[in-house]
């Protein structure tokens, strides 16, 4: 593999021979004998015979892809979009059995470093382990002594081109070696204050620049020269821990394609402090570009930063990710023209956990691991989940011992030491898209698979559906997180094509041979059901029709049950117009089936919508007429033959159980007329006056083609008139709306409404329903400015005569609400409004006579017209409401109206009218008191008023009498006898007033209870006056009581 990345295949997890490399193991032997041995209580580790790289899944339930037999936890929600694995994670074999191979002794590893094809790998005696792209132990660094004088290596750094490592210790001191030659080049012990650890150390872009994070929150900056062969460095305080510890830094590291990037000449670092974030650049002086403070968090939580470079407006800028909690922050930071950093907020990532790792493996891709050890793959772009992996069984390696600085005598901050609890940093290590995550017993790495491995994965597991879906997405360039698509759109979707291709075959051979062979019928129909739909729909999607027809069903055709549900699935296809060709062979078995199993509504939703071209005009022709198909037959003359007039032929005579045809007919002829295509699309352009004169002269014949001497004149109108006359001239009404400046139209309308009068008039099939919707019809026709028709305006006076007869009470209110709808049509229609009141009284039509007195505002003979129709007497209340509470009327009109429901000759109205006032029919109490007050105590009509309901009124009179006139209140109490006492007394104290309370008590028999009423009535004076006796002695004015001769004994 190439040596720019650590790509790994099966090769290389071979253990790697080890006669000529050291191990581990034999380093650590060189120790003293008299040390115990360490026994590694999981040894199923080394069993690396159990161990595939390369194997995977992608169920919520175990994975067995790391080949760590203690498996991954994989979750995927199968109701979202489908992302398949999109993970691969590997167990670096080699790595960890050379970890394994120190059982001889109690060491610990604490940080992992990768770059190009090296992984370095730090232990608690002080020895760099180095690893080249074979796992195969390249160097060991360190020895004994320096092992135990520096403490644990808690921090590494490879440059760039892995000529250098970078070693910070747990008691402070940093050293540089050669990764060629193993060879120590520098020790540095003076680079920060003593007594601090290495929490990190990391190399620049620039070889010669390098900075360090210790203990105290303090950041370093180190400068290394070599003169005249002499190796120094110098060290400048960046930032000091007094002023707010520093937990993790970042320098921005460009990827070798953007090495030239005019961003990198700043040397850009990231710090994350407790508090806040930092951006600085080095170079060419240091300068502080920006600060970014917390939002609020757990003080326990890690803060974490990413650098990435990432194309954003055709332009490649660097971002960076930080977090402290459970919000990533993105902050774009672009080099202006003027040469001015400028730094540009990006949208925010939520998640409900606490990170503790943030990584990204490409420019739209983040990796993160929260505090229960949970990894999730995150699409910045929709800031979607793509993936979740359990890392429980990893075990990592947490940096809590070097954050409390243990080995110098634990001197750190409580915070620095509680954020410490949770940090990892040195155990994640990212490069060139890939992750190496470093566990007590073992190594791991992690990449994006590409999009051919995510596709198999799934494939696997027999997971067709998704594995499709998942495709499809790639297909349409929505999926994420994508690997290995390269080239112009049409080349990939061919590439993607021909690979969902062969998921189809191997989807529709699994289907057949899992099919079950026996038992429910429904069983064997449900498991195609979750197959053939699939199928259908991703050959439709694909415009792989002859896939479809060809291969897949030549192969279903085998199982019958699979062959019908094939046959059944295209229904919903060709509906929703995504199929509109079938093959001959397909078409042929879709009748026969459909036929066969009477499936008949669903066989014509199908034929109406697939080309012509695809039918066997006569075999289909045959089934249509054979099972009252209408839709179908109808647009099979239409389409394949250019036939409108047959269809009507042989459907307009429609008895009345063959409704359906009838209101069918109805339509397809308002189709023809407005040059739609029934029962979908359009008519061709160039047809459309061509069919609709055809139908005009079909509807005019005298006579059918195949007539009886018996058969009346113009059969077919007359026939749809008395099939439904009212939708029939609607349809004519839509029609002639079109008619504009067509002569050839305009003359065929003429001619339909004169046989339309021959027809009706005076004609006893007819009802007065009809002739009336007729003459309403031909009303509105002639209302229009633009009319052209020509009707004798002495047929409407012999409607009117024949609607009004008084002779006939048959159909009443049908000839009443006719001759309604046609005096509301208005315009041309007028009528001598004496003649026709006095027709209309003569015929009881009251609500003509209510139509004409409205137009003369005779408000109080409408009274009239409601008290004597039987059948709308007890809507008069609604009227008179309304007229009343309703503006537009004059207060003279609703003052008429008033005398006249008050008049003594109207008592029972009356008594109703006032029920209905009770129940709140006037628009307010006021307009009620009015009323009853107009009733009680107009002129020779107060206490004698002998009506219904007497105590209710009176009583309801009172309480109004409370609220809007109290001074009648005694005069009321002294001449009404119609009220409940009881019901009087709780009135009148619900409104506190006391003396008609008093006086009701008094006359109830209760004389103690009215003298209580009026002494506290007294009382309450006396107390007002006395106040106002000293209110005016204090503004020195005369005294109330003086002035007014009050009596205060």
């Amino acid at each position: 593999k190439s040596q720019k990345g650590l790509l790994i295949d099966d090769k290389e997890f071979d253990i790697p021979q080890v006669d000529t490399p050291p191990t581990l193991e034999s380093i650590l032997n060189e120790l003293e004998d008299e040390e115990e041995p360490f026994v590694l209580e999981d040894t199923c580790v080394l069993n690396t015979d159990n161990m595939d790289a390369h194997s995977c899944d992608t169920s919520s339930l175990a994975s067995s892809d790391s080949g760590d037999p203690t498996h991954l936890k994989r979750t995927m929600d199968l109701n979202a979009t489908v992302h398949g694995s999109v993970l691969r994670h590997s167990l670096l074999k080699g790595i960890s059995a050379q970890i394994v191979s120190a059982a001889v002794r109690p060491v610990h590893f604490f940080l992992v470093q990768t770059v190009a094809g090296v992984i370095a790998v730090g232990t608690s005696h002080g020895l760099a382990l180095v690893f080249d792209t074979n796992q195969a132990l390249r160097l060991c660094l360190g020895t004994k002594a320096t092992g135990a004088e520096f403490g644990a290596v808690s921090a590494l750094s490879i440059n760039h081109d892995c000529s250098r490592l970078l070693c910070g210790f747990a008691k402070g001191q940093i050293t540089m070696w050669d990764l060629a030659s193993g060879k120590l080049l520098r020790t540095i012990t003076d680079a920060h204050p003593p007594g601090t650890a290495i929490l990190h150390v990391k190399f620049t872009d620039d070889p010669t620049l390098a900075v360090c994070n210790d203990s105290g929150g303090s950041v370093f900056e180190l400068a290394f020269r070599r003169v005249m062969g002499m190796r120094s460095c110098d060290s400048r305080c960046l930032f000091s821990g007094s002023k707010g510890e520093v937990c993790c830094v970042e320098p921005l590291r460009a990827p070798p394609d953007f090495r030239d990037h005019p961003i990198t000449h700043y040397s850009l670092l990231a710090m994350a402090s407790l508090t806040k974030i930092l951006v600085i650049g080095l170079k060419p002086s240091l300068k502080v570009w920006m600060t970014f403070p917390y939002s609020k968090s757990d003080p326990s939580s890690v803060p974490q930063l990413a650098w990435q470079f990432v194309p954003v407006q055709k332009t490649v800028n660097p971002i960076l990710a930080f977090c402290k909690g459970d919000t990533v922050h993105f902050l774009l930071v672009r080099k202006e023209e003027t040469g001015t950093i400028h730094v540009i907020k990006q949208k925010q990532l939520h998640l409900s956990c606490d990170i503790i790792s943030l990584s990204w493996i490409n420019s739209r891709t983040l990796v993160l691991v929260d505090s229960h050890e949970k990894l999730q793959v995150v699409d910045r772009p929709s800031q979607e989940v793509l993936e979740t992996l359990d890392l429980e069984q990893v075990q990592l390696v947490y940096n809590s011992r070097h954050f409390k600085s243990l080995a110098t005598g634990g001197n750190v901050s409580q915070a620095l030491a509680l954020v410490g609890e949770k940090a990892c940093y040195q155990s994640v290590s990212s490069y060139a898209g890939q992750l190496v995550y470093l566990g007590t017993k073992s190594a791991h790495i992690m990449a994006l698979r590409n999009w051919r491995e995510r596709i198999d994965c799934l494939l696997k597991q027999e997971h067709f559906v998704e594995a499709l879906s998942l495709a499809w997405s790639f297909h349409e360039g929505t999926a994420k997180a994508v690997v290995g698509l390269f080239g112009d759109p049409v080349k990939r979707k061919g590439v993607v094509g021909d690979k969902m291709v062969e998921i189809l075959f191997q989807f529709a051979e699994h289907a057949l041979k899992k099919c079950p062979e026996q038992g429910k019928i429904q069983v064997m129909e449900q498991h195609f059901h979750d197959v053939v739909p699939v199928l259908v729909d991703y050959c439709l999607l694909l415009k792989r029709t002859d896939l479809m027809f060809n291969q897949l069903y030549s192969r279903l055709v085998e199982n019958t049950v699979a062959k019908g549900v094939f046959l059944e699935s295209l229904e919903s296809y060709i509906v929703a117009d995504r199929l509109g060709h079938l093959t001959t062979p397909i078409m042929k078995d879709l009748l026969a089936h459909y036929h066969g199993n009477g499936m008949m509504d669903s066989l014509e939703r199908c034929i109406v919508h697939l080309d012509v071209t695809s039918l066997d005009i006569q075999q289909v022709v045959q089934v249509c007429w054979e099972n009252q198909l209408y839709d179908a037959m109808i647009y099979v003359f239409n389409s394949s033959m250019n036939d409108y007039i047959t269809p009507m032929e042989v459907s307009a005579s429609p008895k009345d159980e063959e409704v359906v045809m009838g209101n069918k007919l109805l339509v397809y002829i308002s189709c023809c007329l407005a040059g739609r295509a029934y029962p979908l699309g359009d008519i061709p352009e160039d047809l459309v006056v061509q069919v609709k004169n055809q139908v005009f002269e079909f509807l005019i014949r005298l006579h059918s083609a195949d007539s009886l001497e018996e058969e009346e004149v113009f059969p077919f109108i007359r026939t749809l008139l008395h099939f439904d006359t009212r939708e029939f001239l609607n349809v004519l009404a839509m029609t002639f709306e079109d008619f504009k400046n067509d002569k050839q139209a305009l003359e065929y309308q003429q001619r339909i409404v004169d046989i339309l009068l021959q027809v009706m008039v005076d004609n006893p099939d007819f009802t007065p329903s009809q002739v009336g919707g007729l003459f309403t019809f031909l009303a509105r026709q002639l209302a229009k400015p633009d009319n052209t028709l020509f009707v004798n305006r002495k047929l409407f006076d012999q409607v009117l005569e024949f609607l009004c007869c008084p002779d006939d009470d048959s159909r009443h209110t049908e000839r009443q609400q006719v001759l309604l709808e046609l005096l509301q049509v208005g315009g041309v229609v007028q009528f001598n409004e004496e003649r026709l009141l006095a027709l209309a009284e003569n015929a009881k039509f009251y609500q003509i006579c209510e139509f004409l007195y409205e137009k003369k505002h005779l408000y109080d003979r409408i009274i009239d017209c409601y008290l004597r129709d039987p059948l709308r007497k007890g809507e008069i209340f609604n009227y008179i409401h309304n007229l009343m509470a309703m503006p537009g009327y004059s207060p003279e009109e609703k003052q008429i109206v008033k005398d006249k429901g008050l008049d003594n000759s109207a008592t029972s109205l009356l008594h109703f009218f006032l029920i209905c006032l009770l129940f709140s029919l006037f628009v307010s109490t006021f307009s009620s008191f009015n009323v009853l007050s107009a009733l009680f105590f107009r002129e020779g009509h107060h206490s004698g008023t002998n009506l219904p309901l007497e105590r209710d009124l009176h009583e309801l009179l009172l309480g109004l009498l409370c609220r809007f006139a109290p001074q009648q209140l005694l005069s009321f109490l002294q001449t009404s006898q119609h009220y409940r006492l009881e019901e009087a007394i709780q009135i009148t104290q619900k409104y506190h007033h006391n003396e008609a309370t008093a006086y009701l008590l008094e006359k109830k028999g209760d004389v103690h209870g009215a003298f209580a009423v009026l002494l506290e009535v007294a009382i309450k004076r006396l107390q007002s006056n006395q106040s106002l006796e000293i209110l005016s002695e204090h503004l020195g004015l005369p005294s109330i009581f003086a002035s007014r001769n009050y009596n205060t004994s």
